[in-house]
């Protein structure tokens, strides 16, 4: 099991915390691809439109005759053969949001954690004990933590911390979210995350517990398969060679 530095806002460290190896172990890059995709297109607007014929301006009187001017048949001003006519199969307002498994997307955050911690990128301070509501202060505290670089800050979730926000807010590449809205895009989008130990505590549990018996099951059974293959190995080689 992995530990991690508990630092104060003053960068000093004040105790570690032990790191689940279900939550903080492997990486599925693929599964992480897909989250961040879901992600990007759920935040798509999709407000695009043309007007199609009947929605231009322009009368539908038909020009001239059908036969007989020797030029080519027309029934309206706003064909979408003439300027200023309509478009056809032009783009109209729709969603670009699509369903994602909640397991999928809990492994992801899972792996975006690994990928996190592996690179050295998270930082857990004891609690955010913000005296002042000045983002001049705050500054001080994320120097002090060595963070030079944009940042995400994940509070426990139902903890109102009127200084922090107002502390955070005007400071660039800073982005301040609760626990519970965590998103494996959050993590990629910012260089380094500063987790409050209430929050990276609650989330390591949570997800924790979201590791299926089936998917524990087939861990275990590989450990025990890696552990059990190199005696059956040697014990054949041993065989041929008192046959030999």
């Amino acid at each position: 099991m992995a530990t991690i530095d508990v630092h104060n806002l003053s960068g000093a460290k004040v105790g570690t915390l032990d790191l689940a190896d279900e939550v903080f172990g492997a990486v599925n890059e693929d599964l992480l691809w897909e989250a961040v995709k879901h992600y990007r297109a759920s935040q798509h607007r999709g407000t695009h439109k043309t007007k199609a014929r009947w929605e231009v301006s322009g009368s539908g009187k038909k020009l001239w005759k059908q036969k007989g001017t020797g030029r080519a048949r027309i029934g309206s001003i706003r064909s979408p053969l003439w300027r200023h006519g309509g478009t056809v199969h032009g783009p109209q307002p729709r969603s670009y949001d699509y369903t994602f498994p909640r397991k999928k997307l809990l492994g992801a955050l899972r792996s975006a954690l690994a990928a996190k911690f592996a690179d050295g990128k998270i930082i857990v301070v004891n609690a955010f004990d913000v005296k002042e509501p000045k983002t001049k202060e705050f500054r001080k505290a994320l120097d002090a933590l060595k963070v030079d670089s944009t940042v995400l800050i994940v509070e426990a979730g139902k903890q109102e911390n009127r200084n922090l926000e107002l502390g955070a807010r005007n400071i660039e590449g800073l982005e301040l979210i609760r626990g519970h809205e965590v998103h494996p895009y959050h993590l990629l989008r910012r260089d380094r995350v500063i987790f409050s130990q209430p929050a990276i505590e609650k989330l390591q549990v949570s997800l924790k517990n979201s590791i299926s018996k089936k998917q524990r099951k087939a861990g275990e059974a590989d450990g025990v398969k890696k552990a059990t293959s190199a005696p059956r190995r040697r014990a054949k080689h041993e065989k041929a060679a008192e046959v030999a």
